[in-house]
């Protein structure tokens, strides 16, 4: 993933963390195919029929198990080859399965997500980004304009709504609001895109933007929004037509200073790796088990696939540190039996970074 490792004989300081932690994001890569496809239809079935595989392998996030099975059918009888469902739900394009997964099959079909570009997918990938075209931007505006926020918005969207953006944009700019989106970085596909582990997007706008608007369904993107930004981060669901409070900010980073605060007097670290194409940060792994040894911590690298509380018990270490999605450190650190740090906070638990300001967990 581009991780950038330090020399043996780097002293610690500002630079060297700075390679650990804002590593250049490595270029678009050609992967075998990769093509999107907003819905299920006709482009998305004669391009699979084009590429004569031999079977194919079905990936879902957890929202659409429920009707997987009618897309598997779908897809084989229009084109007459065998289709596997791989059981464990996906929660993003970078944690595709490994090969025995997937029964032998040789194209992957991705329900839900958009690739993203800096990742080298194995296979054939196929992702059909479910484009939802609900919501009516007038509504939409007068919702946002009667809701009290400023009037220079940044826009972070989930890729189903991402069509949304341009008309809501010139709905707010007749009610006097303007809603930029930002330029991401290597790991974005579209423009205002949310992905869990980078809000480059919404970041890039931080010297232009009063406040931001997370524009999808769920609280998964603005908790992770918000402690991305330093500033006011409301979400709408445009299939409700619903405004969400500011998220509580504060509140979320003293949770997470608590966290530190309970990691300060560690010994021991275990450092967790995952061994998904687009998690895999086992450089920077490297790296922070090397400055934990000079601070004359204990520090040793566990690997797995996805990441499971259950593998941990037992094991004797003080705190661990996830290096796979930083949502694993934020959302469900209360399933680890010990602290849970994400690499930056790591480094304040050691005294090498302040507590202030907070710093998201960026994949770059």
């Amino acid at each position: 993933m581009g991780d950038s490792l330090r020399s043996s004989d780097d002293p610690p300081g500002a630079s060297s963390i700075a390679a650990i932690l804002d590593p250049s994001s490595p270029p678009v890569v050609r992967s075998p195919i990769s093509r999107v496809f907003p819905d299920v239809g006709p482009p998305l079935l004669e391009a699979i029929r084009e590429g004569r595989h031999r079977k194919l392998a079905l990936q879902v996030p957890a929202g659409l198990v429920r009707n997987a099975h009618e897309l598997a059918s779908e897809i084989r009888e229009a084109t007459g080859r065998p289709v596997v469902m791989v059981s464990r739900a996906c929660f993003g394009a970078c944690d595709a399965p490994a090969a025995d997964k997937i029964a032998g099959a040789d194209a992957l079909v991705v329900l839900g997500h958009s690739p993203i570009p800096n990742v080298a997918y194995p296979l054939p990938t196929y992702f059909v980004e479910m484009r939802s075209t609900g919501g009516d931007p007038a509504s939409l505006a007068a919702t946002v304009a009667g809701g009290g926020l400023p009037h220079r918005l940044g826009v972070v969207a989930s890729v189903q709504h991402l069509d949304l953006v341009e008309p809501l944009t010139k709905a707010l700019a007749a009610r006097g609001i303007e809603l930029r989106t930002g330029a991401g970085d290597h790991r974005l596909a579209h423009a205002a895109q949310a992905l869990g582990c980078n809000y480059t997007s919404a970041q890039s706008l931080g010297a232009w933007a009063e406040a931001f608007l997370f524009l999808g369904t769920g609280r998964f993107h603005p908790l992770g929004l918000a402690l991305a930004v330093d500033r006011p981060v409301w979400a709408l669901d445009p299939l409700r037509n619903e405004l969400e409070p500011p998220v509580d900010r504060a509140g979320l980073i003293r949770g997470r200073l608590l966290m530190v605060a309970r990691a300060l007097d560690a010994r021991r670290f275990g450092i967790l790796v995952s061994t998904f194409e687009g998690q895999n940060r086992s450089g920077m792994a490297a790296s922070l088990a090397e400055r934990a040894r000079r601070r004359g911590r204990e520090a040793e690298i566990l690997v797995a696939g996805r990441l499971d509380p259950r593998d941990l018990e037992g094991r004797q270490f003080d705190a661990y540190v996830n290096t796979a999605c930083p949502r694993i450190a934020l959302d469900d650190a209360a399933s680890y039996p010990r602290p849970m740090l994400t690499p930056p906070e790591f480094l304040m638990a050691l005294g090498e970074l302040p507590m202030e300001p907070y710093r998201f967990d960026t994949y770059h």
